[in-house]
C-alpha cells in the first residue's frame, strides 16, 4: 500500500480552467481527466490524503460519485473550497482540519494552507499544503501537493522529496 497527497482538484468549478489556465475546454472534460490520472496513479488500496478544495460547486450526488470512482482509502483535510456537500460525502475516511502523519520513517504536516512554522520543523518534519496552486516561494521541506504542481495527479512523499524543484515541469498536453 502506497501514500498519496494531492489538492485542489476544484471538479466541477469552472473558475480554474480560467484563473489556473488549466489545459481543458470544459468542465467534464477536466473532470473527467483528473479522474483517469489519478485512477492511473492510485490503486484501489493506496490511501490518499486530499489537502483541500475537493469540490464546491458540485451537488452532493456528484460528489459522492466521484469519490466513488476515484481509487483508494480517502482523506479529506478542508480547504476554504470545501462546502457542506463535500464535509458530508461518504467516501471520505475522515474528514478534518489539520493532521499528522509518519510515512516511512518520515513525518509530515498537512493542512490545506500552508504553514510559516510548523511542529518539529527543526527536527527535520515536512510541511504539505495545497491552496497557492504553486504560486508559493519553496522554502526548505515544504511542498505544495496541488494538482497544478504535479500533472493532476496525486504524489507520493517519497517523489516529492526526491526532487531538487518544488514545482514538476507541467505535461505538454493533459
Amino acid at each position: 500500500m502506497a501514500v498519496f497527497f494531492t489538492s485542489d482538484t476544484h471538479f466541477g468549478d469552472p473558475r480554474v480552467l480560467r484563473i489556473d489556465k488549466r489545459p481543458f475546454k470544459t468542465i467534464p472534460e477536466h473532470d473527467e481527466a483528473l479522474v483517469a490520472y489519478w485512477n492511473e496513479t492510485v490503486a484501489p488500496d493506496d490511501e490518499v490524503w486530499h489537502l483541500g478544495d475537493f469540490s464546491l460547486h458540485a451537488p452532493p450526488e456528484r460528489i459522492d460519485e466521484l469519490l466513488s470512482r476515484l481509487n483508494g482509502h480517502k482523506h479529506l483535510i478542508i480547504g476554504n473550497n470545501d462546502g457542506p456537500a463535500t464535509l458530508a460525502a461518504k467516501g471520505w475516511a475522515d474528514v478534518r482540519a489539520y493532521a499528522e502523519l509518519n510515512v516511512g520513517g518520515r513525518f509530515v504536516v498537512m493542512c490545506h494552507y500552508a504553514f510559516r512554522t510548523w511542529k518539529n520543523m527543526g527536527r527535520g518534519w515536512v510541511d504539505l499544503h495545497g491552496h497557492s496552486h504553486g504560486r508559493l516561494k519553496p522554502q526548505t521541506r515544504q511542498y505544495d501537493v496541488g494538482v497544478d504542481v504535479w500533472n493532476y495527479r496525486p504524489v507520493t512523499l517519497e517523489t516529492i522529496l526526491g526532487t531538487r524543484r518544488r514545482r514538476a515541469p507541467r505535461a505538454a498536453s493533459a
